[in-house]
């Protein structure tokens, strides 16, 4: 099993922080990045090998990568999408489908989130699930989340931001557990789905799973601090959560 973080978004409502860096290295606590505290959750549950999707600004993950190793103990793989700042990212997705043979947790370049989020991952292996997403069930539910309808038996039947708040289960919080034997399908998937619209997210592609036939299950994280962050405002939660790590 190995790490896959997605940080090749700009991260344009970030500014003036991403005029030069990429989102995931827009500092929350210190000198501490949401790239250093993924890598953190990666090392403290074990894993040895990270990959890492980037695009925008790119240069500054690459001046830092040995600090990174050196810092976490992990080989970073960092992969280069080329269309960072022209499509969404089912594309920056399907750019690491290779990493995903390998078992990955991937995580979203921007968010915060503690390490408890990866261990209720890894604890909700070992029944056949594929893909397991980590679900927020606790929290009020607006317009811009990306939210989940989940059937008890059947598994993710529904994820878009395009939902009545009050029909979700949950709102995804940006990290999923991927085994290696999904790995095929799901790069088919997000295949189909960025050609379909390359504006279109990585959760479109789950859903184009389901709409197969395919079972992509859920962990309930429990009431947990977490944000992704967007804009000030978030980098601002980001920041008071960080810090109680």
């Amino acid at each position: 099993m190995i790490g896959l973080v997605l940080a090749a978004g700009a991260g344009r409502r970030l500014r003036p922080y991403t005029d030069t860096l990429p989102k995931a290295l827009v500092p929350v606590d210190g000198d501490t990045t949401i790239l250093d505290l993924t890598l953190g959750n990666f090392a403290e549950i074990g894993l040895t090998e990270v990959a890492i999707i980037v695009g925008y600004k790119k240069e500054a993950v690459y001046e830092r990568k040995a600090a990174l190793e050196a810092k976490y103990g992990l080989k970073l793989t960092l992969i280069d999408n080329d269309k960072a700042e022209e499509w969404n990212n089912a594309y920056s997705l399907w750019c690491g489908r290779d990493s995903i043979k390998h078992t990955v947790i991937l995580a979203n370049g921007d968010t915060v989130h503690p390490v408890s989020v990866e261990k209720t991952l890894l604890a909700a292996r070992g029944n056949g699930q594929k893909i397991i997403l980590a679900l927020d069930t606790v929290k009020q539910l607006a317009d811009e989340e990306m939210k989940v309808i989940v059937d008890p038996e059947k598994g993710v039947q529904k994820i878009t931001k395009l939902m009545d708040p009050s029909e979700a289960t949950g709102e995804y919080i940006g990290v999923t557990l991927i085994e290696g034997e999904a790995a095929e399908e799901l790069a088919d998937a997000l295949k189909t789905t960025f050609e379909r619209d390359p504006d279109l997210y990585y959760e479109d592609g789950y859903q184009e799973l389901v709409n197969r036939g395919f079972k992509v299950d859920v962990a309930p994280i429990g009431d947990v601090k977490w944000v992704e962050i967007d804009n000030h405002d978030d980098l601002a939660k980001g920041r008071e959560i960080a810090c109680q790590y």
